[in-house]
């Protein structure tokens, strides 16, 4: 299995204004997403724990799934 890689792409300069704010604003497809984090975890990488009391948007279905299974128990 591949290895997904993280791609940074730095704003333009004439995006950046000095009073702009630190809003959620880069989509990403969660497919693209979790295999970082997974390494990231799974490698005890300390970047992830720089980021533990961040807050994402989720869209509510996938919320409602989330949250249904953090509430399920496996069975014995």
């Amino acid at each position: 299995m591949a290895t997904a890689r993280l791609r940074l792409f730095p704003h333009p300069e004439e995006e950046m204004h000095a009073d702009e704010s630190h809003e959620p604003s880069a989509p990403i497809r969660l497919a693209d997403l979790y295999p970082l984090l997974a390494q990231a975890y799974r490698d005890n990488y300390v970047w992830l724990r720089d980021f533990e009391n961040e807050e994402i948007l989720v869209t509510q279905d996938l919320y409602e799934v989330v949250r249904a299974f953090s509430y399920s128990r496996p069975s014995a």
